[in-house]
């Protein structure tokens, strides 16, 4: 075996866990990781802000269902990542963050540029480790990869001392690969209980959240829907489970990301068979409304999810796939077609208009945009705020991996370096940011980086000029209050803040515009290898249905005429 540096050891790892792809800032700490990275086949983008490499990570992980890796130096580098951290650990993505530290010997001394970071980001990782012996590192970079993956996945972050990067260590690339990971199948007993609910069920509804996504469980889902006639329904972090076009698609449920009929079909349902979702609280609104009427069984990998919001009346631990392969087997289909066309005219009649001709253009007219003229294929990647909550009710989604949004955690300016993890991750993907004017300032330097490296998407931004999503919220209040964004002759210039990062944009006015907006932007960004924005401004003060029950959503809309069915049996 032979005794080579410790940092080569740990590139040799990265390459065989299968990273292709890191997102990173070089620093004093770090450099002997850097040193054995300049070597190897691994791609390295040097991002602006180590918040921006943690999404970008984060973007690459979510698209690829690989774990992704993002580096800094030491001090406010592993700060600056707490976010991302926290992002990931919330919405369940595999990601290794490495940190560069201090020498061992002057930790105590407040040295420069040294923090206990491995304490500070404890509370928003599965594990943070700090390397104390060069033979040590190999197996610590296995472990980490291992943990990332398995259970409920998540990020762990691996700290350095610089003194400990120097060392070697005995290392055989012949010895060594990935470690196994467990997916526990559920208890057969689980497993016929579950069967025999939904066997009796006359209304049933299996909602599936981003766990059947993560554990790469859509064909399985679908098959086992098809087979039992049970419509299905998506929460935001599910979309792409479950194609909107599909005749069982029972849309959304929630108190902001939703569709009325989604939640006029949840409501109306006897049973959920929830998979691999968490029961968020934009989920599920007041718990009373939600719960009545209705059980439910809960499917997660994580046993301690199970009973965290409410107790199910049923809890069945397992990976998302073989629970829904092993449920296809034992579940026994019943005639369910009334319950399915009843669906079927929720989905006719409960609708909300995208169709909006009036200047300034209303939000729902971008979305209807959006969804006629980008492929089924094409990947979206969006944020928090009234954008994204337009987003979640009005734009459609076909396939798993294609619709990535920061659900439980919501940082602004999430969008952009994800996007570039996603490109980089998959090149021959039409890329499609949707963002809003705030959040796309918060890390707007990243688009530097994406002109730098020619990583070209399409940005949409919602342009309102206002804090949205807050000033909606300050209207119980009587107030509108630190949230306007105008000034001058229409606040920041975006199209030439992008220029002067040397990228095109255009903006849009008029809602006869955006189809060719669109199409020159996604020609432009694919021709010239950059990303290209598409501002859009918005009604300034236009709000987004919501409320507090999935009973009670307020439309600030015209809606269509509701066409009455007597569906009582």
């Amino acid at each position: 075996m032979n005794r080579i540096p410790c940092m080569e050891a740990v590139v040799r790892v990265l390459e065989s866990e299968g990273v292709d792809t890191v997102f990173g800032i070089p620093g004093a700490a770090i450099l002997p990781l850097y040193a054995a990275l300049q070597h190897s086949s691994i791609k390295h983008i040097t991002v602006r802000h180590e918040e921006g490499g943690t999404h970008a990570a984060d973007g690459w992980a979510r698209a690829t269902g690989n774990v992704g890796v993002t580096i800094g130096t030491s001090g406010p580098a592993g700060t600056n990542m707490i976010t991302g951290l926290y992002t990931a650990m919330a919405d369940s993505i595999p990601m290794i963050c490495i940190t560069g530290q201090a020498a061992s010997s002057k930790l105590h001394q407040e040295a420069f540029q040294a923090v206990d970071i491995v304490e500070i980001a404890k509370p928003v990782t599965k594990w943070a480790v700090q390397l104390k012996e060069p033979g040590q590192a190999p197996w610590i970079f296995r472990e980490a990869f291992r943990i990332a993956r398995s259970g409920r996945p998540g990020p762990v972050l691996i700290d350095l001392p610089i003194d400990v990067q120097r060392g070697t260590c005995l290392y055989d690339p012949e010895l060594d690969a990935p470690l196994p990971v467990d997916r526990p199948g559920p208890l057969p007993s689980a497993i016929r209980r579950a069967a025999e609910m939904l066997q009796q069920a006359r209304r049933p509804l299996i909602l599936a959240g981003g766990g059947v996504i993560i554990a790469d469980a859509a064909e399985e889902l679908r098959e086992l829907a098809e087979a039992l006639r049970v419509p299905v329904q998506v929460t935001l972090m599910g979309k792409g489970a479950f194609p909107e076009d599909h005749e069982l698609f029972a849309g959304m449920a929630g108190i902001q990301t939703q569709t009325r009929w989604g939640n006029a079909a949840f409501l109306d349902s006897d049973l959920v068979l929830a998979v691999g979702a968490r029961f968020g609280d934009r989920h599920t609104g007041d718990l009373d409304v939600y719960r009545r009427g209705r059980k439910f069984i809960h499917v997660d990998i994580e046993p301690t999810q199970i009973g965290r919001v409410f107790e199910p009346d049923l809890g069945v631990v397992g990976h998302a796939r073989p629970v829904l392969a092993e449920l296809r087997k034992h579940a026994v289909p019943r005639d369910r077609e009334k319950w399915v066309q009843k669906i079927g005219e929720y989905r006719r009649t409960l609708l909300r208009r995208d169709d909006f001709d009036e200047v300034p253009i209303k939000p729902p007219r971008v979305f209807r945009e959006i969804n006629e003229f980008f492929g089924r294929d094409t990947t979206f990647v969006t944020a928090i705020g009234l954008y994204q909550i337009w987003s979640g009710q009005f734009q459609t989604t076909f396939l798993p991996r294609r619709y990535l949004v920061c659900g439980q955690a919501g940082p602004l300016g999430w969008e952009v370096p994800a996007a570039m993890g996603v490109k980089c991750a998959h090149p021959e993907r039409e890329v499609v940011v949707v963002v809003g004017d705030y959040s796309f300032q918060f890390l707007m330097e990243e688009v530097a980086v994406a002109a730098q490296y020619r990583i070209p998407f399409v940005i949409v931004m919602i342009n309102n000029e206002y804090l949205g999503l807050i000033r909606q919220a300050e209207i119980p209040y009587d107030m509108n209050y630190a949230v306007d964004l105008h000034y001058g002759e229409g606040g920041i210039d975006h199209v030439k803040a992008m220029e002067a990062f040397g990228c095109p944009a255009r903006r849009v006015d008029l809602p006869g515009d955006i189809a060719g907006a669109l199409s020159w932007a996604s020609a432009t960004a694919q021709r010239e290898g950059l990303p290209v924005l598409v501002e859009v401004m918005v009604e300034r003060e236009a709000n987004a249905a919501m409320g507090a029950s999935l009973d009670a959503i307020r439309e600030f809309e015209p809606l269509p005429e509701l066409v009455t069915v007597d569906w009582s049996d």
